[in-house]
C-alpha cells in the first residue's frame, strides 16, 4: 500500500484483461462523496482508518476486515469516520460477470444480489485486495481466480435475489419517463414545471414519485447521470473540456468538481489511466 496517514492520494483505473473491471485504490481524508450509485456492483474492503456509509436506511461505520456490497444503483454516500481518513480498494465488476459467476454456482435464480451492505468478512476482504494487487501486478490469471473465489464467497455467504420490479404505478411510471427526458436532454433539461407538465404530472407529485423511484430529487439524478456518461466519453479518450460541454456542464472546472467528488480522482487522471497521456 502506498502513501501514509493524513494524505490523499487515489487511482482509479481499468484491468483490459478482465473485461469491464474497474479499480480504485484510495485514501481520502476530507473526501466526501455525495449520494450517488454505480451501474455495476462495488465490492470494498477498508485497508485502514474508518469510512463512514450512509445508506438507504441508516449510516454505518466501515471497519477494516470488512466487506461493503453493493448492487447495481444502489444509492450511498461516503466520508472519512476518523481524523486520518480512510484508505480502501474497490472493485467494480459488471452485472453480466457476477451473473456468470452466480449461474455456475447454481444457488440463485434471477438476478444475483448482495444482502449487505457491509459484512465482517477478513477472508473475503483478503481476496479483494490479493485481486487488486495482481491486477495492479499485471498476473491476469491470479487476478481472474481471485475475482472470482471474492464474488463466489460472499454470494455464497450474503448472496440474495433483487427482487423483481413490480408493474409500474402512475407515478412510477412519471417518474421514469421523466428520467429518460432527462437522459435525452441532457445538455439542455427542462425545468421541473416542464418536465412535469410532460409526463403529466404536477411538479410536486413528480418530484416525490421521482425521489421515491430513484433515492434522488432531479437536478441530483441529473448530475449522477452527467458524470457517468462522462465517464463513458473520457474512457474513449475525448479531452475533458469536449466533455465538460457534450455532458452538459457549464465548462470544464464544473464539470472537474462534481466528476471529482462522484468518482473520487479528477478527469484528467481518470482519462490518463484508460486513454493514454493527455
Amino acid at each position: 500500500m502506498s502513501g501514509s496517514a493524513g494524505q490523499e492520494w487515489a487511482r482509479h483505473w481499468r484491468y483490459e484483461a478482465l473485461p469491464g473491471l474497474d479499480l480504485l485504490h484510495a485514501q481520502y481524508v476530507s473526501h466526501t462523496f455525495p449520494r450517488h450509485s454505480h451501474e455495476g456492483y462495488l465490492l470494498a474492503t477498508v485497508l485502514r482508518g474508518v469510512e463512514d456509509m450512509r445508506v438507504q436506511g441508516g449510516g454505518l461505520h466501515v471497519l477494516p476486515g470488512s466487506v461493503m456490497t453493493l448492487n447495481p444503483e444502489e444509492r450511498h454516500a461516503a466520508r472519512s469516520g476518523h481524523p486520518d481518513g480512510w484508505a480502501y480498494v474497490a472493485l467494480y465488476p459488471q452485472l453480466d460477470t457476477v451473473r456468470q459467476i452466480a449461474d455456475e454456482i447454481g444457488t440463485l435464480r434471477g438476478t444475483p444480489g448482495f444482502s449487505g451492505p457491509v459484512a465482517d468478512d477478513p477472508y473475503a476482504a483478503r481476496l479483494l485486495w490479493r485481486t487488486y494487487e495482481a491486477a495492479d501486478g499485471g498476473n491476469a490469471l491470479a487476478a481472474d481466480i481471485l475475482l472470482r473465489s471474492a464474488v463466489t464467497r460472499l454470494l455464497t455467504r450474503n448472496g440474495t435475489p433483487l427482487p423483481a420490479r413490480a408493474p409500474k404505478a402512475a407515478g412510477r411510471r412519471a417518474a421514469a419517463l421523466a428520467r429518460a427526458l432527462l437522459e435525452a436532454q441532457m445538455t439542455e433539461p427542462p425545468s421541473l414545471e416542464l418536465l412535469a407538465r410532460e409526463v403529466g404530472a404536477s411538479p410536486y407529485a413528480l418530484l416525490r414519485a421521482f425521489k421515491a423511484e430513484y433515492g434522488m430529487p432531479p437536478h441530483t439524478w441529473l448530475t449522477d447521470a452527467r458524470v457517468r456518461r462522462a465517464q463513458l466519453l473520457l474512457a474513449q479518450g475525448h479531452p475533458p473540456a469536449q466533455v465538460a460541454s457534450d455532458v452538459g456542464f457549464t465548462d470544464q472546472p464544473h464539470l472537474n468538481r462534481h466528476f471529482t467528488r462522484i468518482v473520487g480522482v479528477p478527469p484528467g487522471a481518470y482519462r490518463k489511466e484508460r486513454a493514454g497521456p493527455l
